[in-house]
């Protein structure tokens, strides 16, 4: 009666919609839970006689915010729209009822409409808890009951909790009572006496089923537990235990745990532990007194002590006891690393130090014993030294290689010592060995060879180059001195450079040896050559070779054809520069012009040549005022004034030139006397001249045996070369004629300035005179003073 009062409450709410909408036609379907989506309910438009055609106009739908069913307005069906669970729909309800409300327009209405859901076999009972833990005293009364929890089932009708079943057991049975919540109870009853002692516990499983189809389960586990009293007194598991435990274990390291079993229950199986034993011995170890462990307390040191004893006893909490004998072995373990300890080292080590020279000595020491106390040495870096084992763990370090400070001036030396415990352990000790220095290294120039450039005109005492040469040794070892040891000049010359300018005109380069020396014992030398080059720099202005001034100081003069042509080769300018390259490079250009435009002047050559003929109103006498500019920067120049003379003929320019007064120079007398003694030559010159002339006629031989002294021929005289000339275009011959008229002439035409200091001078003489078989003869000879 109780569940059908529940199910009629539960009901009515779902009920009261349908009385409400009474007036309208009520339709109701049957459906199971956990159908598909799109799984159809009914056809609502047969069930309620509408048309299918005119379902669209009349927007049949569901009306509110149903989500488990939609209409289909091509047909009239409803569908399922989501999925549906009764249990979560209608918790604890049998009977399951969904109410719909179908709207329809064109004419409005509402239709009411209940969906029933039908409850399926999809949950399995199931007990709260995982298992159930019983304890009953060993005493307990046969017959007696212990209550368990239900288990629950979420179906309803035949797929709801129906049965339970206990796993077999000789000691308990299982009987099930209706509980008023209308849940069945299951109890267990004891059918057998219980004996702690024979069994202690008990495990069983109790299965709870439904009436489904199939039929769907729930177990839980129960644990029984037999309680007994105080009867029996504690036993260790043995009398003596023995361990065996390394040294230096961490504080707090279980060392052995002592077990003692009581077979009583509760209280009176409470084991409590403690030592029985000197007190040195607790403050060592420390003893867990509920669980027996035994743990370290303070260092525990092989070296100290190999072992320990002690005795424990274990109580129950009914005051028995017992003791049993605990013995603790210490192992060793490689708990020391070796030392390395140096006893001498040597103060110096000279990079020249023969091999297998002892450097030091050194002994290993390690506290542990057996092959933990075992030590090998070693030296892991790459160095020049090896160990030679000695007695009694002494060492020896020696030299075993070759020592150069330059490359290596110290050696850090490790020693490693190493036992032969498992694992090995290992220190390492380094010393700093300093090589010292000997004089094995030669100095070494930065450069193979020198070569610098210095501008002539330097200031006297500056700098012409630095040389560097490096010694790696160290003091006076590689302390450098440097000196000049030889030179392509005189030593003389060397030492007024000095002192003095260079000069390119005079000295163009030359070439030293330089020594570089150290100061070691005994001294190592090397040498290197400087080549100087001096360059040049313009500080020479050109000089003018020709015209050159006459005797008096003025300026002597060319004569001209009056026919001459265009292009007519006049006379050239003819200048030196002593300087070279580009400082060398002559350019000629005309300042001034008594007629410009009659004549041209080559730009490199010097060459003036006509440029146009000569007009009725062009004067006879021309002067032309050259520059000739070298190629320096800046440029140094100089000028020459040329006089040139229109003539068809000697004598028309000989007046002008004796009417000319004699200028006032200082330097007349001596002028006078060079004069004098040109016409002695001339004079000397022409009775030569007539000697050989009168052995020509009086010889038969042919005419081209007497050369240059043939009627109409001209004797020419060779160039002057100036000193360090080695460009440009030399100066011509000249030719000055003598004519044999039977009366001699000797006209000074022509002298070239002395070319320089200590040189000869070359003056041309002309020699003419009259004969009677030869209208005019000349010849031309350079006289040299």
């Amino acid at each position: 009666m109780q569940s059908h009062t529940g199910q009629r409450q539960v009901l009515f709410p779902f009920l009261l919609p349908l009385f409400c909408g009474g007036l309208s036609e009520q339709i109701h379907y049957s459906i199971p839970e956990e159908m598909a989506r799109g799984s159809v309910v009914g056809n609502l438009a047969e069930d309620l006689g509408l048309h299918v055609r005119d379902l669209l106009n009349r927007n049949l739908r569901v009306s509110g915010e149903e989500q488990y069913f939609i209409v289909n307005t091509e047909n009239g069906n409803i569908l399922v729209s989501d999925r549906i669970d009764r249990e979560s729909l209608c918790p604890q309800s049998i009977l399951c009822i969904v109410p719909l409300e179908i709207m329809a327009e064109n004419p409005l209405n509402v239709f009411h409409i209940t969906v029933k859901i039908e409850d399926i076999n999809d949950n399995s009972p199931y007990f709260p808890q995982n298992s159930i833990v019983l304890q009953i005293n060993e005493l307990a009364i046969l017959g007696t009951r212990f209550g368990l929890e239900s288990a629950i089932d979420a179906d309803v009708g035949p797929n709801s909790l129906q049965s339970y079943q206990l796993s077999y057991n000789e000691y308990f049975s299982l009987m099930v009572k209706d509980k008023r919540e209308g849940k069945n109870a299951p109890e267990l009853i004891l059918e057998k006496p219980l004996d702690r002692e024979h069994q202690n516990s008990h495990f069983l499983v109790l299965t709870a089923m439904d009436g489904g189809d199939p039929v769907q389960s729930g177990t839980i586990q129960i644990r029984i537990e037999v309680t007994d009293a105080n009867d029996n007194p504690p036993v260790f598991s043995q009398d003596v235990y023995k361990v065996s435990i390394p040294e230096n274990l961490p504080l707090g390291t279980s060392v052995l745990k002592v077990t003692a079993v009581d077979q009583d229950e509760g209280i009176n199986a409470e084991i409590t532990y403690s030592f029985k034993t000197l007190r040195d011995i607790r403050n060592m170890f420390m003893l867990d007194h509920q669980n027996g462990e035994i743990k370290s307390k303070g260092p525990i040191d092989f070296e100290i002590s190999s072992s320990y004893t002690m005795n424990i006893e274990a109580k129950d909490g009914g005051g028995m006891a017992t003791e049993c004998k605990i013995i603790i072995e210490i192992l060793d373990e490689n708990d020391n690393a070796p030392e390395v300890i140096f006893t001498s080292v040597s103060n110096s080590i000279t990079e020249d130090a023969e091999l297998g020279m002892v450097i030091a000595l050194f002994k290993t020491l390690d506290k542990d014993s057996g092959e933990n106390g075992e030590v090998t040495c070693l030296i892991k870096e790459k160095v020049p030294f090896r160990i030679e084992s000695s007695a009694n763990n002494y060492y020896k370090l020696v030299t075993d290689g070759s020592l150069d400070r330059e490359k290596t001036p110290s050696y850090n030396v490790t020693i490693t010592a190493t036992d032969r415990g498992k694992p090995p352990l290992s220190s390492s000790s380094s010393i700093t060995l300093h090589i010292a220095d000997v004089n094995d290294n030669t100095p070494v120039f930065e450069q193979a060879f020198y070569l610098v450039h210095i501008a002539e005109n330097n200031p006297p005492g500056a700098s012409i180059a630095q040389v560097s040469a490096s010694d790696p040794d160290l003091g006076p070892n590689g302390r450098v001195s440097y000196s000049i040891v030889a030179s392509d000049l005189e030593p003389r010359a060397l030492a007024s450079y000095v002192s003095r300018a260079f000069d390119h005109e005079q000295l163009r380069a030359f070439e030293l040896t330089l020594q570089a020396r150290d100061q070691g014992s005994p001294a190592l030398s090397a040498n290197v050559s400087l080549r100087v080059l001096v360059d040049d720099r313009n500080d020479n202005a050109p000089r003018v070779l020709y015209p050159a001034l006459g005797p008096d100081g003025s300026a002597l003069f060319d004569t001209v054809p009056r026919a001459a042509q265009p292009g007519y080769l006049v006379t050239k300018v003819v200048a030196v520069d002593a300087d070279s390259g580009h400082n060398a490079w002559l350019s000629y250009h005309v300042l001034q012009a008594s007629e410009p435009g009659l004549f041209s002047l080559g730009l490199r050559t010097g060459e003036v040549r006509t440029a146009r003929a000569l007009g009725d109103r062009d004067a006879a006498r021309q002067r032309l005022l050259v520059a000739v500019r070298d190629g320096g920067q800046p440029p140094l120049s100089a000028t020459a004034t040329l006089l040139l003379v229109f003539a068809d003929s000697l004598q028309e320019v000989l007046p002008d030139v004796s009417d000319r007064p004699a200028p006032s120079d200082p330097q007349a007398e001596l002028q006078f006397y060079l004069v004098v003694a040109l016409a002695l030559i001339s004079v000397l010159f022409l009775l030569a001249v007539i000697l050989a002339v009168a052995l020509r006629l009086r010889s038969s031989s042919s005419a081209t045996t007497w050369g240059c002294f043939q009627p109409g021929l001209c004797v020419k005289s060779g160039p002057v070369v100036p000193p360090n000339y080695s460009e440009g275009t030399l100066p011509y011959s000249y030719n000055l004629c003598v004519a044999h008229t039977g009366k001699t002439e000797f006209n000074f035409l022509k002298c070239n300035e002395p070319l320089s200091s200590g040189q000869d001078m070359l003056l041309c003489v002309c020699a003419r005179g009259e004969g009677e078989r030869d209208p005019v003869t000349s010849s031309e000879v350079p006289i040299i003073i």
